[in-house]
């Protein structure tokens, strides 16, 4: 059984959607705002398959409510179910950590394909991220996607997380696009070609500390990450 935490304050929506995923077979706890959702996530100790989060909420947003949730798990698959469409509001989402997203009005049909899509690649341990890596003068704590340099800590987004992974993974093997694009669970990759390029820049700068460390950009291949 797939077992969902659902954060959505309006009522009638929450109570369609809340009935119509438990006759699908799932088990779903239901709440109203961010700050009853975080402890109801604490209080199950991160036993949930996926979370589902509206953004437009009171006493804490979505928005807020997945960077806190990224702070203690950066595994868990977080979907936002959102009327806010807007190109900024949804890199807002993957930047905090968000592993997918559904806009407003949806289809159920959708929403339990997503779901499932998303729950499987974790499953497997696609999504799954326990190991601690030495990278240069770095470390990089997957559980918590938390990349530190002497006393500096970087808290990683979701995405930049296992495309560091990947890119560690492969070290000093090139990891082509097309790979790193297929990392997502749907038919929405989590980077277009140009995405891809700025998030490439992102790692960079977090590692341009240690020398040692480099990724080269393969023209027309993808990446490789290099360690001296």
């Amino acid at each position: 059984m797939i077992r969902v935490l659902y954060v959505e304050d309006e009522a009638a929506l929450a109570l369609i959607v809340r009935d119509s995923l438990i006759s699908h077979g799932f088990e779903v706890i239901h709440k109203r705002n961010g700050m009853e959702a975080l402890n109801a996530f604490k209080k199950k100790n991160n036993d949930f398959d996926v979370i589902l989060l509206d953004i437009m909420m009171p006493i804490m947003d979505g928005f807020s409510l997945a960077q806190q949730i990224r702070k203690i798990d950066v595994k868990t698959p977080i979907l936002f179910l959102t009327a806010m469409t807007s190109t900024e509001d949804v890199v807002k989402g993957f930047r905090l950590g968000a592993n997918d997203y559904i806009r407003k009005p949806f289809k159920i049909e959708e929403l339990i394909v997503r779901i499932e899509a998303l729950t499987k690649l974790h499953k497997r341990g696609a999504l799954a991220v326990d190991k601690y890596y030495d990278l240069g003068k770095y470390s990089f704590d997957t559980s918590n996607g938390q990349l530190t340099y002497k006393e500096e800590k970087i808290i990683l987004s979701f995405r930049e997380a296992e495309l560091l992974k990947i890119l560690i993974k492969h070290k000093e093997e090139v990891v082509s696009r097309e790979e790193i694009m297929n990392l997502s669970p749907n038919e929405e990759p989590y980077f277009t070609g140009r995405s891809l390029d700025v998030f490439i820049s992102r790692l960079r700068k977090y590692l341009s500390q240690d020398d040692s460390i480099q990724i080269v950009n393969i023209r027309g291949v993808g990446y490789k990450l290099l360690v001296r």
